[in-house]
Order: C-alpha cells, then structure tokens, then sequence
C-alpha cells in the first residue's frame, strides 16, 4: 500500500488504534532508536517507533506487530529519536523570504513547527497581506502556525503604517484555521492604559480560546509590568537579563528565550533554570529574528537548542523547551511537541544529542529531509501584483532631502544619537557635539556619528525625516538603504553622505524594495525584496548569497558590527527603548513620546 497522507486524529483514531494492537500495518516505522522523551524528561533505549496517517501510534519496545509488507523500515542504528523542533515566536519576513522559502530552508534544520506573527507584512498590506501571509503558510509539509498581528501601528501616534490593524479584523482572523492567536502585543503602554482597542483584540482572541502574544520591551518590572500582565498576554520575548525570565514566570507567563540573528537573549536569562534551579517548563526558546544567512549557514532552532546546551543547560531540558514546552503553551500538547500516540510524527534523528547534528527529518509521517537536504516540495502562492509594488517616494530625492538644519545662528549643536547596541534590540540614547557648517549640521566620523532618516513610503509623501545613529562605524562616503524598517516599513537610509542617501533611497523606489548600499557614488550591493518591499521568492540559498553581498558591502564601508543588519532594520521600532525614528520624528521610547534632535544651541 502506499503511504497514506496525514489526517486529523478524529479521522485516524481507529486506524492508529488497530496499528498499536497489531491489527493494522503501519505506513513506516523506526526501529532501534533511543526514544527522547519529553514527556518524562528521559531517554529509552532500543524503542521503536510506528506510524500511521502522518501520527504516531505505537512507541515501545517492539514494532514488529505492527509491520505490514507495505511498511516502510527506518533503521535507526542505535540514534536518538526526538521530536521535531517548534519555534515559539518567529517573524518569516525577517528571513526576506517567503513562508514556502522559509520552510525550505529551516526544514533541513529539524524545524517542524513555526508560530509565525506577520506583523511586517501587516504594517504594508494590512488584513489583505496576513491573509496571503497564512494561506502560503497553510500549505507547507510542515505546521506553520498564524499569529494575527495586534499592533499595526505598534504605537499609535508615534508612528504612520501603510494599513491598521483593528479589533474587527482580529476578530475575522481567528476564524481562519491557521490562526493560533494573537501577534505579539507590542502596544504595552497601551494595555498599560487598558486602551479600550488593545483590550478588545485581546477579548476577541479569547474569546476565540486562542493564545495572547506578549511584548514587554521595558527593564521596568514594577507596577507597570503587573499591570501588563494582568491585560492578557501569555508569554513575553523581550526580557534581556535573569531578572527578566524570573520575573516573567512567576507571574504565570511563559518566558520566551530568544537566539536570532542579532538578539542573544538566552545565556543572559537561562542561568534563571541553570543557577537559580527553577522549574523550566515554562521557559521557552525562539528565534524571534532570523537572517537568510544564518539560517542557510548556521541553522534555526537547531542553533538555539545547541547555544542553550553550551550556555550548561541540560540537553532533554533545552529540547523541552523547544518541543513540547512551546506545543503546551500553545494548546497543543495532544497534536505535537512530543514523541507520543496520536501526536503528529514530527521527528528528528541524530547521532549526537549535545551537538545535534540533523540527520533525518520526518514531518507528519514523511521524509522530509535527509543528511541536510530537503527531499519534499513547499509550495507557493502565486503572488498578486499588489503584494509588489509597495514602495511609493512620490518623488526624485536629492541630497537637500538628506539635510539637517542647525538651529539660526547656531556653530554647533549637542544632538540626540541612536546608539545601536551590538547583539541587542535596545537602543542607547546617547548625545554628541556636531559642529554646523553653511547652516548644516555636519556628521562625525571621527566619533562614530553618521546620519540616520526615516524616508515616507507608503502613501508617497516625499517626507523624509532626519537624526543621527552611532555604533556601525561607518567610514568615508557611503550610504545604506533598506525598505524593511521594523515596525511600520518606511524605509531606512544611514550614512556618512547626503548624496549617497539620495541614491540608495531611489535605488530602493526603483526596484520596488529591499537592501542596497552605496560608496563613494556606486552600488556595491543589493537585495531585491519585490513582497512588500520585505521578502523575496527566490529560494533561501540564492537570497542569502546576496544578503552575504550586502554584508561585505557594509564591512568594505567599516561595519564589523554582528548582524548590524538586523540592528539597522530596528531602528524605527518605536516601542523598543530608548531612542528610534519614525516618519513623525524622533522617539523617546522611555517615554514614548516625540522629542527634539537637539538638546540646546551652541
């Protein structure tokens, strides 16, 4: 017989049933692993494994009774047998690729499950691009779960989004059957405030019996912090220190330990399981951010799972905690997360449980991937013109656009600086004195001070705003341009010149989105992103080559900063402390309000 494809478990009950007593063969089993359980947090020996309708239905001692002359064999020579690995919280556009790109490229990895929040593509297309964004997604070999984004704009009044999110289409989401919840609530001033619209998307995902996404990027855990708590959201992603992950626990959220391209969150907050000895089963990890390079060159949730073993973490927790941990947290301990009957046959297999090398990846009941090379088809959507030309300047920029006016009479300024902090999201809110020539304030290389601006590209406006940014370490006469800008989506320009900005800027409006940067009048890299001015449909690899371009271009210019395009693509998150850039200005995110570029006059 052939294999028979994955079905519900209301529709495979009797069948798996029959395959465990021995009425029934199996479409494949696994013989003489040694069965990870998370179940019990223990590793059996000689366990074999069968498998029906993409579930399992028997895991023991011996399978033999439940083999057919159809069965499939898997010897498993003696390796582990651990479930297949689930990303708690992830952003797909963040890879510049599509869900069906992004499953390419993860699944060689042992990524099985994604809970993905498209809130990029939501600041772009709104309802419209979530909906392309979970219909692509539903149609991959592996779960990839929908979060309906919440905050779109994350912070209303600081900043302006090609679209809004409302309660109402929350509420219509969460009948799609992809939707697992709510995206991250990244608007915490306003679950502060008990702001009637963030309470209602919270209502309506509750009502919904789905999970609520959470978002506290704020070292403050006093009254604020409960008060957040007590508005709904379940987990939180943006604790950067023990303190955090404590804090987050014991207040009954899950704390989400995340490892992304940039964010390295989880030796800093794990030492709350390693040290302090508590309870890790509502810890979880994630990626948050993933880069196309790191996910071509270094992995995914694999990776995360590894760096939570090198930081002392015992290896069957750190796999708890990115298996059946995050399954639990989502409501769906009974469909996956775990190597159990009836549990979708999500599982890995591999030689060593420290290092964790992917040998053999099966998701629902099929190979998937063998020896790092995927061996199944992810399918796309065929993608609608709309969904590509998204980046609208209104006009030709020239280098006036790019100018910063000093104050009348002014010979220098004392201006307010995003300092960019290396492996972080945060932001330093820092200050430099700039000195003015023929009325313009002038950059400074000598002190790692280059221009920041927030170009309009949505509606067409022609507005560019302006500020300063210090960490990358630019040198000489360049200019980096991107159309991803986390949260809203405008687009980015950094450099050390004005004229340079202006042709990176244009670049970007010609192509219809992504990444290029410029040096002494000449492009040195570009990634196209034609998907909302975010993603690309070209496969990871051919991506990542690309995005490996731009990272040259960027150290040929004095970038040595890790990641600093994950850092770049940050800096108009307006609710991420302390200081950011947003089509309206300059943000104070410890206050969350609009301030001044300049402190005082000179």
């Amino acid at each position: 017989m052939e294999q028979t494809s994955f079905k519900s478990w209301p529709d495979s009950a009797a069948r798996l049933i029959a395959v465990a007593a021995g009425r029934g063969a199996a479409d494949m089993v696994i013989r003489g692993g040694r069965w990870v359980n998370v179940q019990t947090r223990e590793i059996l020996d000689n366990t074999d494994i069968a498998i029906a309708n993409g579930r399992f239905a028997y895991v023991g001692p011996d399978a033999s009774h439940c083999i057919g002359e159809d069965t499939v064999i898997i010897e498993a020579k003696g390796r582990y047998m651990m479930p297949g690995l689930c990303d708690a919280h992830m952003h797909i556009e963040s890879g510049m690729l599509t869900p069906a790109e992004f499953s390419r490229a993860v699944i060689p990895h042992g990524t099985t499950s994604m809970f993905t929040d498209p809130h990029e593509i939501a600041n772009v297309l709104g309802l419209r691009g979530v909906k392309l964004m979970h219909d692509e997604a539903m149609l991959q070999p592996i779960n990839v779960y929908t979060q309906m984004p919440s905050c779109a704009p994350s912070a209303p009044g600081l900043e302006t989004t090609g679209y809004e999110i409302t309660p109402e289409d929350v509420a219509e989401a969460m009948t799609w059957p992809g939707i697992i919840g709510l995206g991250e609530m990244m608007n915490f001033p306003g679950v502060i405030n008990a702001d009637p619209k963030m309470l209602a998307e919270i209502a309506a995902t509750q009502n919904a019996g789905k999970t609520v996404g959470g978002h506290y990027a704020s070292p403050d855990l006093g009254p604020n912090f409960h008060a957040y708590v007590a508005g709904g959201p379940a987990d939180e992603h943006e604790g950067v220190c023990e303190a955090d992950a404590i804090a987050r626990v014991r207040q009954g959220m899950r704390s989400m330990m995340r490892l992304g391209s940039a964010w390295y969150d989880v030796e800093t907050q794990i030492t709350a399981i390693t040290e302090k000895g508590l309870d890790p089963r509502n810890f979880i990890l994630c990626t948050d951010d993933s880069h196309s390079g790191t996910l071509v060159n270094d992995g995914h949730m694999n990776r995360v799972v590894r760096h939570a073993i090198d930081c002392g973490c015992d290896p069957l927790i750190a796999i708890q905690m990115a298996t059946i941990n995050t399954a639990t947290h989502f409501g769906l301990e009974r469909e996956l997360g775990s190597i159990a009957p009836g549990r979708r046959a999500d599982v890995i297999l591999t030689s060593d449980i420290q290092k964790l090398p992917i040998e053999t990846v099966i998701a629902r009941g099929v190979v998937v991937a063998e020896a790092g090379e995927i061996t199944v088809e992810c399918p796309h959507l065929d993608w609608p013109e709309d969904a590509r030309g998204t980046v609208h300047l209104g006009k030709t920029l020239t280098d006036t656009d790019f100018e910063i006016h000093a104050p009348k009479g002014a010979n220098a300024v004392k201006a307010k600086v995003i300092g960019v902090v290396e492996n972080q999201a945060p932001t330093k809110a820092l200050t430099a004195e700039l000195e003015v020539e023929n009325g313009l304030v002038l950059s400074d290389e000598a002190n790692d001070v280059c221009q920041i601006a927030l170009v309009e590209r949505h509606r067409a406006t022609g507005e560019v705003v302006n500020g300063f940014v210090s960490g990358f370490r630019y040198k000489g006469q360049m200019a980096m341009a991107s159309s991803v800008a986390h949260d809203s989506h405008h687009m980015i320009v950094v450099g050390t010149s004005r004229a340079d900005m202006a042709l990176a800027a244009n670049r970007l409006g010609e192509v219809g989105g992504g990444v290029t940067v410029w040096k002494d009048g000449k492009e040195l890299a570009l990634v196209q992103l034609p998907i909302a001015g975010l993603m690309s449909d070209e496969p990871a690899v051919d991506v990542a080559a690309a995005a490996q371009k731009m990272v040259d271009a960027m150290a040929v210019c004095g970038c040595d900063v890790n990641n600093a395009y994950m850092q770049h693509s940050l800096l108009a998150s307006v609710v991420i402390p302390e200081l950011r850039i947003s089509d309206l200005g300059l943000v104070d995110v410890t206050k969350f309000e609009l301030t001044e570029l300049f402190e005082e006059n000179k």
